[in-house]
């Protein structure tokens, strides 16, 4: 039997968070260098069955201590008339709905406000859920990261884009119209769902 490289990402994924968990609880040295010994079989796993540079994958895949939980991307879904808000990243000339990791310290809302000033250059009015998705589920490529997408309908207050260091344009779309989008972010299926939410008050909140 040939196993594809999700299978062994998978497995990845459940070593790193055995390891984590174990790091997080044992106090007894020899366990601690058992599971730091688990935690680094993970990392080889991954190097050999993903696209990954190696210190990436010990940055966001086992970088991290304590119980191992989903981090949480939120992302601000803005409308003007029948178009969405869309912002092109520097780095990988694509686009996304304006958001990133949620900051801690803060509210949802507050990321939402905070993302949609940073990387639009708006005030924004957080009003609805619209979406709560487990990431792997709906974007691509899969990553070995457990992430929760939060997709929150804001209400456009006032301001323009500006120029920072993270994305260089900012635009509203049509749903026939759209961009060259950064899929491992947002994809079209998500946006298409924003628009159903857009078009019906009686939207019920979709999640995994």
């Amino acid at each position: 039997m040939i196993l594809d490289n999700n299978q062994w990402m998978k497995w990845a994924e459940k070593l790193q968070s055995i390891a984590q968990a174990g790091l997080a609880y044992s106090t007894d040295k020899y366990d601690i260098e058992r599971f730091e010994e688990i935690r680094n079989l993970s990392v080889e796993i991954l190097k050999n069955y993903s696209d990954l540079e190696i210190h990436k994958i010990k940055e966001i895949f086992a970088g991290e201590t304590g119980y191992q939980t989903p981090k949480v991307d939120v992302r601000a879904v803005v409308f003007k008339e029948d178009k969405i808000l869309l912002v092109r990243e520097k780095a990988i000339k694509k686009w996304c709905m304006p958001g990133g990791w949620a900051d801690t310290g803060l509210s949802i809302k507050e990321n939402l406000i905070k993302e949609s000033k940073e990387e639009a250059g708006i005030d924004v009015e957080p009003v609805r859920i619209i979406a709560l998705m487990d990431r792997n589920r709906h974007n691509y490529p899969r990553i070995p990261l457990s992430i929760y997408k939060v997709f929150v309908e804001c209400k456009y207050l006032s301001g323009e884009f500006i120029d920072n260091i993270e994305t260089e344009a900012a635009d509203y779309f049509s749903l026939n119209n759209l961009p060259e989008l950064a899929g491992r972010k947002t994809t079209k299926e998500q946006i298409e769902l924003c628009f159903k939410a857009r078009n019906n008050e009686n939207f019920i909140p979709y999640f995994d």
